[in-house]
């Protein structure tokens, strides 16, 4: 298997399939070369593993490449404006495209005019791609370094540049070098600032608006320096409902790192339990939607009245449109005395469905805020407040239902329904611990 030495000095042996380096072999016999590019090519340089394979073929034609391919699985045709090969195995699928230029026709990011030429060199292809760290390749099967651009440098300087002109080409771009600083720690090179600030999103669906800021909010990185990286393209002008926190940017910033810590801390906390029963209240788990949700918020804490105009202009997502604001509105309104007030935790986790975004989202805030109203441990206070009150993963349901009073002699209707409220506002309030206590109240309250 072949290894390479990664930024760190360190070897570093990928996992590559056994069949894709029989692949290579048999397109380099038949005179062509194959190479690993894009991502891959940039996270092995990381140390880190990747198994999307991307492999691009050099000095062989679409017909004689689809029978060295037919000899490992099905073939398919899929992107053929492309020349893209999908090559099906089994436990296996790989993507071979051949290499081309790309000619910008018309509006928006389908405006493309392609054109595959095996005979072009790896330069003359990476030159329309976006970014210095993904414009290389590794030759298989030796794995033998191609960076033409320079993005092993710019990796080591922790530098995001541009490529080329073709850079302009998809506005999506401005939004990629945004995620990517965040999730490898690069800084925008002035020049691509410059080109960045040239270009309008104005062209491009919600569907990959939201696919990059997911890819910045929810990928493991450093997302403050993708906020860096979206202030110096200032795309806050075209989304000024993105604001400071308390008039903050680099307080903002802390938060976006704290909720990246916090959602770690929980993903680590939860793997070292295993499948056991978790006594610790603070291992907890998020699933994806909560993931989202979270993050989002954090973003969006500088000003949650703008929050849903925000969130309308970059996903359909309905529960990030329902509980993002919903979550700011009780962030944003939390005094630190509800640590002492259980009616008021209640009714919260009853409007949340569970404190638990709350309380995360206290967690992820610049501990100074709290130290300057007068209680720095707040967040360790709320989450023990709602744990105690076993609200961090649900909300209080009713103990009186209407089945119990249809027993007790009541029939459905208007009066049905508005005992079962009051009865629930004392159950919030404290004053009714249990369905025996609910029935009892129930009888003694009203004539039936």
């Amino acid at each position: 298997m072949p290894s390479l030495l990664t930024l760190a000095g360190d070897c570093y042996e990928p996992d590559l399939p056994g069949r894709l380096l029989s692949i290579a072999g048999d397109i380099r016999s038949a005179g062509g070369r194959a190479f690993l590019v894009g991502g891959w090519v940039r996270d092995a340089l990381l140390g880190k593993d990747c198994r999307d394979y991307d492999i691009e073929v050099y000095d062989l034609t679409q017909d004689e490449l689809v029978p060295i391919l037919k000899k490992y699985g099905r073939t398919n045709l899929v992107g053929k404006a492309f020349g893209v090969i999908h090559l099906a195995m089994k436990g296996l699928s790989l993507d071979f495209s051949f290499p081309r230029t790309e000619s910008k026709v018309g509006y928006g990011h389908r405006g493309f005019v392609v054109h595959t030429n095996e005979k072009l060199s790896f330069k003359e292809a990476a030159l329309r791609r976006d970014f210095t760290i993904n414009a290389m390749g590794m030759e298989l099967p030796e794995l033998t370094l191609c960076d033409p651009y320079g993005g092993i440098d710019d990796l080591k300087k922790g530098l995001l540049r541009h490529v080329g002109p073709a850079f302009v080409e998809d506005s999506l771009r401005i939004l990629r070098g945004v995620q990517f600083a965040s999730r490898f720690a690069l800084t925008l090179a002035p020049e691509t600032v410059e080109l960045c600030r040239t270009l309008s999103l104005s062209d491009l669906s919600i569907e990959r608006l939201f696919e990059e800021f997911k890819k910045w909010l929810l990928k493991p990185g450093k997302p403050s320096l993708g906020l860096r990286a979206f202030l110096d393209i200032r795309l806050n002008e075209f989304f000024p409902e993105v604001s400071p926190l308390r008039g903050s940017w680099d307080d903002l910033g802390e938060m976006l790192d704290n909720m990246e810590n916090v959602r770690r801390g929980l993903a680590k906390a939860n793997d070292d339990a295993g499948t056991a029963a978790i006594d610790n209240a603070e291992c907890v788990a998020l699933s994806d939607d909560q993931m989202m949700e979270f993050a989002f918020a954090a973003f969006l804490c500088g000003n949650p009245e703008t929050a849903l105009k925000f969130l309308e202009r970059i996903t359909n997502e309905t529960h990030l449109l329902k509980n993002v604001p919903l979550l700011l509105g009780a962030y944003s309104n939390l005094p630190l005395g509800i640590v002492n007030d259980a009616p008021q935790l209640r009714r919260l986790a009853v409007k949340l469905g569970g404190l638990k975004l709350l309380c995360l989202l206290a967690k992820a805030t610049p501990r100074k805020f709290y130290a300057e109203a007068g209680d720095a441990e707040f967040p360790e206070k709320l989450w023990q407040a709602a744990a105690n009150l076993d609200l961090i993963e649900v909300a209080p349901q009713p103990y009186l239902m209407g089945k119990m009073l249809m027993e007790l002699g009541f029939k459905p209707g208007k009066q049905m329904g508005e005992i079962i409220k009051q009865s629930f506002e004392l159950q919030l309030d404290g004053k009714i611990t249990n369905a025996e206590e609910a029935i009892a109240w129930a009888k003694n309250s009203s004539k039936f």
